[in-house]
């Protein structure tokens, strides 16, 4: 299968943004109605809960619903609130050498349910490079003020009222400029499912944080997240994807020695990091890279590395394959991790 990755440049939310949407509401039509209409949240339930919680957020919220084409579905499903289940298998790792921060993901998914997008903007005045999921929502970016975040699925099913991830995250990275901000508002936002999210911020500062909906929020000084929280509790999840393993794996290569960035890097193009699992619909799809003291990201395939700055924005694609056996469309679809 091929996947187009597309690089845009839009600093206000434009014809650009309106073009994506356009190609991509389709397919997460379905997915938002896979449950029935009547199993999601009304309008205005949605409005009120970003009114609550993420009130900054708002005029986005509404010029995008606009562009959009103001439908009431296209509404519900923009604001995130109570979105049908999600899940994947993500492994994330804060890496200090050299005196800088560095993040470094793997988003490992169906290539099928994938936006393809890193959208480079800076709706609210501060500039955002991050990878989108339902158009807006960010599963992993930075920050003109060098805060990097990225989340992984946390293995549990548990799931509550709150918001979809994404959309935490993109708030963080529109008003926060540290760790310990991004920290207060995961206290503070409902999370609808179970995620771990690692912060660092261009000081060194980094967190680990395990979200759920049904018990209060997890601080940790963990450098590494794959896809379950303090313990497993959903194990056949927890053997299809590897996490233990993968988490195992990263915390020695942090712990037993010191390495350069760049092995450290190799090491997510390899397994048992990177997987071409995709029957099983946890293939890697890409590896990010983020410096917030440089102000640059990166994102790694196997043999190749697409560079991304501030300072010098780009609007470019990148064509990838990937092998050809994925999983069908099922009720736990968007929203990797």
């Amino acid at each position: 299968m091929d996947l187009i990755f597309d690089k845009i440049h839009e600093l206000k939310a434009g014809p650009a943004w309106k073009e994506q949407f356009n190609k991509l509401w389709p397919a997460y039509e379905k997915w938002f109605l896979s449950e029935s209409l009547s199993a999601r949240q009304t309008y205005l339930s949605g409005l009120r809960a970003l009114k609550q919680h993420m009130p900054e957020l708002v005029p986005t919220y509404e010029t995008l619903c606009e562009l959009a084409g103001g439908s009431d579905l296209a509404a519900r499903f923009l604001s995130f609130y109570r979105p049908p289940p999600y899940l994947s298998g993500c492994s994330q790792a804060v890496w200090l050498g050299d005196d800088e921060p560095m993040l470094v993901r793997n988003y490992d998914y169906n290539p099928e349910l994938c936006d393809g997008i890193i959208l480079d903007s800076a709706w609210n005045g501060r500039r955002v490079l991050a990878t989108s999921d339902g158009m807006w929502g960010v599963v992993d970016g930075m920050n003109d003020a060098g805060l990097a975040l990225s989340l992984t699925f946390g293995g549990r099913r548990v799931l509550g009222d709150g918001f979809g991830v994404p959309l935490i995250l993109r708030y963080i990275l529109e008003f926060c400029d540290t760790t310990k901000e991004a920290i207060a508002v995961l206290r503070r936002v409902p999370c609808h499912m179970a995620y771990n999210i690692t912060c660092v911020d261009r000081s060194g500062d980094y967190t680990t944080v395990y979200l759920s909906p049904d018990r209060k929020i997890v601080e940790t000084t963990a450098r590494v997240a794959t896809n379950h929280q303090a313990h497993v509790e959903w194990h056949q999840h927890a053997l299809a994807t590897g996490t233990v393993e993968r988490e195992r794996f990263l915390l020695r290569r942090l712990t037993m020695h010191e390495e350069p960035a760049d092995k450290f890097i190799a090491a997510f193009l390899k397994p048992p990091l990177y997987s071409t699992n995709f029957s099983k619909g946890f293939g890697t799809l890409y590896t990010s890279v983020y410096w917030p003291t440089r102000r640059m990201a990166e994102t790694y395939w196997p043999g190749a590395v697409w560079q991304h700055s501030f300072d010098q924005p780009t609007n470019d694609s990148r064509l990838i394959r990937y092998p050809d056996h994925v999983i069908p469309n099922s009720t736990y679809a968007h929203t990797g991790g």
